[in-house]
């Protein structure tokens, strides 16, 4: 294996993205339950000790991080990655995809070759990872790019993705990533009990 090349790496890049948050009583007086998604699960991790002390490339790339802020994510909503259909993860570099199926528990350690050749990422596998084709594909938008995931999942449980929407889904994952510092892992479902 040699050195990533240009078009293994996102492009930086313009954008914004905005969310709406409100509570469950706002949705209710409003009569927005039929748009309305719920955050299921969300934690931040930032670098643990064992980044710079274990000299592995992948933990300094956010591996540990992305595991345990995606535990904290399941045990949090009671969910697990059976449950999850869609998911938009930060691949600003294309071994970073491959790292994060394996730390969001998608597949086991090492799998994430065999997840690929199973087709298990895409539509009509297991997972259909970054629908609205990841960074790599769109740019990265440091200031938005979290919030651009968030929106995609959005669209993608309400039935609003158009062209890209992943047939039947229920639970979305997001994966948001700032090297040398934090990871993000948040889960997304929609709320029965609103849509009614």
């Amino acid at each position: 294996m040699g050195p990533l090349t240009k078009l293994q790496c996102c492009p930086t890049s313009d954008g914004a993205a905005a969310a709406v948050l409100c509570s469950e009583a706002f949705v209710k007086k409003h009569g927005l339950g039929a748009k309305a998604i719920e955050i299921a699960g969300m934690s931040l991790r930032t670098d643990m000790p064992g980044t710079f002390e274990s000299k592995s490339c992948m933990q300094l790339v956010g591996y540990g991080m992305a595991k345990a802020a995606a535990a904290d994510c399941y045990r949090q909503s009671g969910l697990s990655p059976v449950d999850v259909n869609v998911v938009e993860l930060h691949d600003c570099f294309s071994a970073n995809e491959l790292i994060s199926y394996e730390a969001l528990g998608l597949c086991a350690e090492g799998k994430a070759g065999e997840l690929i050749d199973k087709g298990d990422n895409t539509y009509g596998g297991k997972y259909v990872v970054n629908p609205s084709g990841g960074l790599i594909s769109k740019g990265h938008p440091l200031g938005a790019t979290g919030i651009a995931q968030c929106v995609e999942l959005c669209w993608q449980l309400r039935s609003e993705a158009g062209p890209r929407q992943v047939a039947g889904a229920k639970v979305g994952l997001q994966h948001n990533i700032g090297l040398g510092g934090a990871a993000v892992v948040a889960l997304y479902r929609r709320p029965q009990d609103l849509i009614g």
